[in-house]
């Protein structure tokens, strides 16, 4: 088995990483915002650099050249993803759930005016779209999930509450799941539609997160009226169709670079820094926890890497994605918790500190990290996935 890449994918790399460092700007580097910290003014040099990126091509870079893509192949897609997550561009969440996740589904299911409305503009980074999964009754069990979607006339009349809704408050669209037939078993009656989150009826309730930022919201629908053709795919077939979005949304590629260059970062800082006149890397409880760290995070590089190459080759991931999603949420708690230990005292102090360490990012990712393991479906329900998938459990 060849793991090398080939000359035109490593000059590809190259490009890319070049054109990265011109192009991210200095104030988001000052910035510096992780997980769920984004701010108003990260938020408009996230968007600002999507759609330098759309300009490109290079935001959804394995698209159709139709709705605005490259048809680049899935390796050099996964190329661009590993420099963009290192790099940390400027990126936000919620580019990647409508990049990765909404418009591919949208491109198996949509009409061809959706396809050419939507699928072109996410490529543009002209629009975002935020999900409208998850209920106060229905998280894990997405199943029974009860907002309502009554055919009326020419439209839709749509009631319920959707909860954890990352950036609804900043989204142009909801990707939303609604109940069409409620007298059909949980898995049947359920539909999928883009809203226009400007519509008359919607409102927005902010959810403050751990590191004290918005990113989270309720969502309120009461009498949203939104025509027909809103609706994606076939009507009381959208658990289907979910499912297919969420394989999409778990297939975690990217990831493994974010946490590889924070694990370089802690070995930087257990070289230069001595305690009692040693250098921490001479500690061989240290060294063995990263070397640890190094070789789990090379394991979820390679399960990336496998999804990447399913998809080159027409399949389709399923409870392989699960299986990267559930590892790397391990990997980057681990990394936390690893160098909460390493930094000791210093891995505790925010980034008003003179004294805090790499930009307190160690301890803003251990707090961002209690989420990860359970936002996309909770671990508990991943591992179902595999057992049931990708095991065949239970064996009679």
């Amino acid at each position: 088995m060849d793991f090398k890449f080939t000359e035109d994918e490593e000059v590809f790399r190259l490009e890319v990483r070049q054109w990265l460092k011109q192009e991210i700007p200095q104030k988001w580097i000052e910035l510096d915002p992780g997980i769920w910290e984004e701010t108003e003014e990260s938020w408009t040099l996230a968007r600002e650099f999507q759609r330098k990126l759309g300009q490109k091509g290079w935001l959804a870079p394995s698209y159709p050249k139709e709705y605005g893509g490259l048809e680049l192949s899935h390796m050099k897609r996964l190329i661009l993803a590993e420099e963009l997550a290192y790099s940390r561009a400027p990126l936000s969440i919620e580019v990647e759930v409508t990049v990765n996740w909404v418009a591919p589904s949208i491109i198996l299911f949509g009409t061809e005016k959706q396809k050419k409305d939507y699928v072109s503009s996410v490529a543009k980074g002209d629009i975002i779209l935020c999900l409208g999964y998850s209920e106060p009754n229905a998280g894990s069990d997405l199943a029974s999930l009860q907002t309502r979607a009554v055919e009326v006339g020419d439209e839709y009349v749509i009631n319920g509450q959707k909860t954890w809704c990352s950036y609804g408050h900043l989204a142009d669209y909801c990707w939303l799941a609604a109940r069409t037939d409620p007298d059909a078993s949980k898995h049947e009656g359920i539909s999928i539609f883009i809203v226009d989150m400007k519509t008359p009826g919607i409102t927005i309730r902010p959810l403050i997160n751990i590191l004290n930022r918005h990113s989270f919201n309720e969502v309120f629908f009461d009498d949203v009226r939104i025509p027909k053709e809103s609706l994606v795919g076939q009507k009381n077939k959208g658990w289907y169709q979910l499912v297919i979005a969420l394989d999409f949304e778990r297939s975690s590629i990217g990831y493994a670079a974010a946490n590889q260059r924070l694990i370089e970062e802690l070995i930087k800082y257990a070289k230069e820094t001595t305690r009692s006149g040693e250098p921490l890397a001479n500690d061989p409880l240290i060294r063995n926890e990263l070397a640890q760290l190094a070789v789990e995070n090379e394991v979820a590089r390679m399960m990336a890497y496998r999804i990447a190459w399913m998809f080159s080759k027409g399949l389709h991931p399923s409870y392989e994605s699960s299986m990267s999603m559930v590892f790397i949420s391990e990997v980057m708690r681990h990394t936390a918790n690893a160098g909460m230990r390493i930094l000791g005292h210093y891995g505790e102090l925010d980034r008003d500190s003179k004294w805090a360490v790499m930009n307190a990012r160690i301890m803003r990712m251990c707090l961002s990290s209690l989420s990860i393991g359970v936002g996309g479906g909770s671990n508990e329900i991943q591992r179902n996935i595999i057992a049931m998938r990708g095991l065949g459990l239970p064996r009679k």
